[in-house]
């Protein structure tokens, strides 16, 4: 690997990637929602949402950060753009966790994206990022987010002989730990630009077989 050229073309590089995620999160997002069409099974519609939030993530924080677009840069601080980023980061997971347990709560919710334990999640968030910001770090996000997967894996497992979906289920919510996990690992290390594509790549990768698990699963 270069690195000295993946250095020098690092906003060309940074553009690729999230141009990249998005696409891979649009494409989820378009064929689950077709899906929650089709079934109106409540998870498939979190599922959908947590995607949605995924791309939301990496694309605002790119078009916010970008040294292309001067005229924004100068008037949004990096503190917000890390604020933004980190908060629907957050938000997909619980997303994401909250369509293995909706059942739990026995009733269908107007708004898959306004109700009262949205609002919840919402709220913790919100705190996890101003902590997070207190003390300039990930370090929280990253903790919160691997024991939420951890607990959501044991839920997927029990729930992954069920149906198709939730063996899709059981595959997404391991390659998000791990995610969770490698990134909580390399917050313990610094953060150079090195780490920083390594990360880059990994995460590329699992959006990736994100994406080969869905069209697999879809598909039929």
């Amino acid at each position: 690997m270069d690195i000295g050229f993946i250095i020098q073309n690092k906003e060309i590089l940074r553009f690729l990637f999230t141009l990249s995620i998005g696409l891979i999160c649009f494409v989820i997002v378009l064929k689950t929602h077709r899906l929650f069409k089709i079934s109106l099974h409540q998870g498939i519609r979190y599922f959908r949402n947590a995607f949605f939030f995924y791309g939301l993530a990496f694309i605002l924080r790119y078009l916010l950060g970008s040294v292309a677009i001067i005229s924004i840069k100068e008037i949004v601080s990096p503190y917000l753009i890390k604020i933004i980023f980190e908060f629907f980061l957050i938000i997909a997971g619980f997303s994401l966790f909250y369509s293995l347990i909706w059942k739990k709560f026995g009733r269908k919710d107007r708004s898959s994206l306004f109700n009262t334990r949205f609002l919840i999640f919402y709220l913790i968030a919100l705190i996890i990022v101003i902590l997070d910001y207190l003390w300039n770090t990930y370090l929280i996000m990253f903790i919160s987010q691997a024991i939420l997967f951890s607990y959501a894996l044991f839920i997927a497992y029990s729930k992954s002989k069920e149906n198709k979906f939730s063996k899709l289920y059981l595959k997404v919510i391991l390659l998000s730990l791990f995610g969770w996990i490698l990134n909580l690992i390399a917050s313990f290390f610094a953060w150079n630009q090195i780490m920083i594509i390594i990360v880059y790549i990994i995460n590329l990768i699992i959006f990736l077989l994100f994406l080969y698990e869905v069209i697999k699963t879809t598909k039929k």
